[in-house]
């Protein structure tokens, strides 16, 4: 039986979950050979490695009626079977460079952010005291001064494009687009949208307008569930799941035709990766990462697309805290591709300008997504800072250390005591207060930030070097506050400063903000959805 943790009040309930078939999850080793095959089948793989754990409930939620109008079915797949090409003993090394950074168990995560919660699944494994030493390039970007640096110019400044001697019809097209956002015409006015939240709205506008008209996207359709084409809705990697899930079902930018296209879609989960894939106390992400080398490998061999651009038009979508790792095996994935990753890390090779800052959301019901939105007006938020966690990483006992039942206006805590969530909840502390305090965990990404734009309390970022989402184009200064880990002793004075008439506005500006933010079955204009791809659109622009 396999596990599956609820949250209640910051305290963690186990409950029994029925256990996967055992055709999805045993896969014989066999030492004799060096090479590994793998073959995709109707219920999974038949494959030389063996998962680390139970299958989550990413089969189940498949069928799940949020989705009610389509059944999902893995795409068709050609006759030829996938071969990788790991080295057995390769598999199990246990090398520095793929060494598994702490992960942060699921079933606790969850319920220290949300008391309100159901049933969620649990990732397990106790990994606290790994310690990471990835090689990476020094990519250190500061982000948590006052002014923190901003990114790239937009595209009112972008680079003058060279040429190639020859184009395609689909260069032309991007080019021709980069081109015109560049000359995007002012807007004093816009209905649609609030020019207060963006560096520059009307190139924002300019940009998302052309992505509409223009944009194509081919989805590679090799592989099978669970580790491809297999959408987990709910937990806290939830974003990597409902982007795969929508853009598989949308019809106005997916195409069938790669010649056609603008970008390429991988779509593997690096949560299922992990499930599946990862060795529970081996410490080694090296089976994950030689996994999608040779996936990129064989795609790459079978199809020009990759080849033409090094991968500079393809992208991925992890959520999961070990999605940057995944692509250490692999210099094109790294340096060219678009990976749009919610551990938006420079320090573990997030390169800001290619990649994409991609927002953690924690979903419960994927029915419910939208649930208990807003909070309570201004005059009635009477606590000044709100934050109930776990204990993990490296600024959280630093936090507790310093405000843990030090002020009656600061209300930090650890896991929400009993006593305390019987009062009031997570959700509703976040509704009454007027900054939810957004510490990182083991990794820079939280989904507090998230929480606190659904319950409209002006998020308080403490995390350096995380790369905010859609950083690209929202102007973060106006609706939250980002305070370097250096500076947690003077937090209350900090947020003291800031006037009664400024927070009004970041207080408005964080409720506007929300739309952009929203999951929707059924995507709407600049919903969260969107926002994603026109953030791997505009990356892609910008290095043409």
């Amino acid at each position: 039986m396999s596990s599956i943790a609820a949250a209640d009040g910051g305290q963690v309930r186990r409950c029994a979950a029925a256990a996967a078939p055992s055709s999805l999850l045993r896969w014989p080793l066999s030492s004799s050979s060096s090479r590994l095959r793998i073959r995709f089948t109707s219920l999974g793989f038949r494959s030389s490695i063996r998962p680390s754990g139970s299958i989550g409930s990413g089969a189940s939620e498949l069928k799940d009626s949020v989705f009610p109008d389509e059944e999902l079915k893995a795409p068709p797949l050609d006759s030829e079977e996938l071969i990788l090409y790991p080295d057995p003993n390769e598999m199990n090394s246990t090398s520095d460079d793929l060494a598994a950074p702490p992960l942060e168990p699921e079933e606790l995560k969850i319920s220290a952010e949300n008391s309100d919660s159901n049933e969620v699944e649990s990732s397990g494994g106790d990994l606290e005291n790994i310690t990471l030493q990835p090689e990476v390039p020094d990519l250190s970007i500061s982000m948590v001064s006052p002014s923190h640096p901003r990114p790239p110019p937009f595209p009112g400044t972008f680079t003058k494009t060279k040429e190639p001697i020859s184009l395609r019809e689909t260069d032309r097209q991007l080019i021709y687009a980069k081109e015109e956002i560049g000359h995007a015409p002012t807007i004093s006015n816009d209905p649609d949208l609030y020019a207060p939240l963006f560096r520059n709205v009307s190139v924002f506008k300019r940009s998302y307008e052309l992505m509409e008209k223009t944009l194509k996207v081919y989805i590679y359709r090799y592989g099978r569930r669970p580790i491809f084409h297999t959408p987990a809705l709910k937990g806290i990697y939830a974003s990597e799941g409902w982007f795969m899930k929508l853009l598989e079902g949308n019809k106005q930018f997916v195409v069938k035709d790669p010649n056609i296209a603008h970008l390429f879609y991988l779509p593997f989960s690096a949560r299922q990766l992990e499930v599946y894939l990862y060795k529970p106390g081996s410490h080694s992400l090296r089976p994950l990462a030689i996994f999608v080398k040779n996936y990129v490998d064989w795609i790459s061999a079978k199809h020009p697309f990759w080849n033409r651009t090094g991968g500079a038009d393809h992208f991925l979508v992890a959520c999961h805290d070990w999605g940057p790792y995944t692509t250490n095996l692999h210099t094109g994935l790294g340096e060219n591709s678009i990976r749009a990753l919610c551990n938006a890390d420079p320090t573990v090779g997030f390169i800001r300008g290619k990649d994409v800052s991609l927002p953690e959301t924690l979903i419960i019901n994927p029915k419910k997504a939208l649930r208990g939105l807003g909070g309570k007006a201004v005059s009635k938020r009477s606590i000044l800072a709100f934050f109930a966690g776990n204990m993990h990483g490296r600024v959280r006992p630093i936090l507790l250390n310093y405000w843990k039942e030090k002020d009656e206006d600061m209300k930090i805590y650890g896991p929400l005591p009993p006593q305390v969530s019987k009062k009031m909840s997570y959700i509703q502390h976040m509704k009454s207060s007027k900054f939810c305090i957004c510490p990182m965990g083991y990794e820079v990404n939280s989904p507090r930030i998230v929480e606190a734009i659904y319950y409209e309390c002006v998020p308080v970022i403490i995390a350096d070097n995380f790369v905010l989402p859609f950083d690209e184009v929202l102007d973060w200064s106006v609706f939250s506050v980002v305070v370097a880990e250096k500076d947690i002793p003077q937090l209350k004075d900090i947020l003291l400063k800031i006037t009664s008439e400024k927070y009004v506005d970041m207080h408005e500006n964080v409720k506007r903000l929300q739309r952009h933010f929203l999951w929707h079955p059924r995507p709407v204009k600049y919903d969260i959805f969107h926002m994603i791809l026109h953030s791997i659109w505009f990356n892609r622009l910008n290095r043409m």
